[in-house]
């Protein structure tokens, strides 16, 4: 028993040790904040080459997750890999949400702060075209975005396991069908969604993957570097943020239940935003096998732009290998600075 207790708070201290090193080594690319509003950030990576692209690149993650998962650690950075590639990188971190941000809506992202923010990068970058990256739910709002401005500064749009037809997000479309989830009645209830609540929804997806994902890493503790990599993603999956209310509530009805993106009638303030308004080059990049945003929610996407320059690229993966880790500085980064860099200059 005094031996187990032993191996057991050994592994405590060790665990101690290998956050303390994460929290070092994390989103430490080196970056300048150049805009704040509210809760909302806005960075950009410093140059690390003399030659740099001319047209930034300005990174759009999802609300409710944070964007380190762009900047894990040295050697495992998408962000790191642009910016050595050459690219002007910047990023909004849209922060922790608070009760006075309930009523933050579809419109207010797609119609205000985006737009805000791309002023901002023109301002600082003194370049008037840029390159919107857009990731999960963040490619939403840059999709909508490239609709509603189609002669506006957008150069080129890349998006990152994008869903767009919200009748291939199954689970979620069960649920808020079933009588198993009210949209209204939890925005007006509760204002933003609890994180707890976004976190409980993925564990829904794959309710094995956190049992798996801890016997894979007892059977590996004496693997530092793997303990670490683990981890990583671990707590990024498990800090997730609160959902905006009223962002909630559209995404719930407009994009899950009444599928507006796809099926069309989807206007932001006014403007509308059917997907063949889109004019501008279109990667999207997609994972074989990604459980957060299925196949059928991501497929209808580079069919109905309206660009004439457009692709979809399948990688191997799931929705956050995709982007970060080992495996996505092997087979997905290179491919996407191949694809920009003749078209960022």
């Amino acid at each position: 028993m005094r031996v187990a207790q032993q191996w057991v708070d050994e592994q405590r201290s060790t665990l101690v040790e290998l956050e303390a090193e994460m929290a070092r080594e994390t989103a430490c690319t080196p970056r300048e904040l150049v805009h704040a509003r509210g809760t909302l950030r806005l960075y950009h990576y410093l140059p690390q080459t003399d030659d740099v692209y001319r047209t930034p690149l300005l990174i759009v993650m999802s609300l409710v997750s944070r964007p380190d998962i762009f900047d894990l650690t040295p050697g495992q950075s998408f962000i790191e890999h642009l910016v050595r590639a050459g690219f002007d990188v910047y990023l909004i971190d849209w922060g922790l949400p608070r009760a006075e941000h309930k009523g933050l809506g579809i419109d207010d992202y797609v119609a205000d702060l985006l737009p805000d923010c791309i002023a901002q990068v023109q301002a600082h970058s003194g370049e008037e075209g840029i390159t919107l990256v857009g990731y999960c739910l963040g490619g939403i709002f840059t999709t909508l975005y490239a609709a509603r401005e189609n002669r506006g500064p957008l150069r080129n749009l890349l998006l990152l396991a994008t869903p767009i037809n919200g009748e291939g997000m199954v689970l979620q479309r069960k649920l808020l069908t079933s009588g198993g989830l009210d949209a209204d009645r939890l925005v007006d209830t509760l204002g933003n969604i609890p994180a707890s609540m976004i976190e409980g929804a993925f564990q829904m997806l794959r309710p094995l993957q956190k049992a798996s994902g801890q016997a894979t890493l007892l059977n590996n503790l004496k693997d530092r570097e793997f303990v670490k990599a683990h981890l990583r993603i671990v707590k990024w999956g498990a800090e997730a943020l609160p959902f905006p209310g009223e962002a909630f509530r559209g995404l719930a009805k407009d994009f899950v239940l009444d599928n507006r993106i796809v099926d069309g009638g989807l206007e932001v303030r006014g403007v509308d935003c059917t997907l063949d308004r889109i004019r501008v080059p279109l990667l999207h990049v997609v994972a074989e096998h990604d459980h957060v945003v299925p196949r059928e929610a991501s497929a209808d996407l580079v069919r109905l732009a309206g660009s004439t320059d457009k692709e979809e690229l399948s990688i191997k993966g799931g929705h956050v290998s995709l982007v970060a880790g080992v495996g996505a500085a092997t087979r997905t980064w290179p491919r996407i600075v191949q694809w920009l860099a003749p078209r960022s200059t």
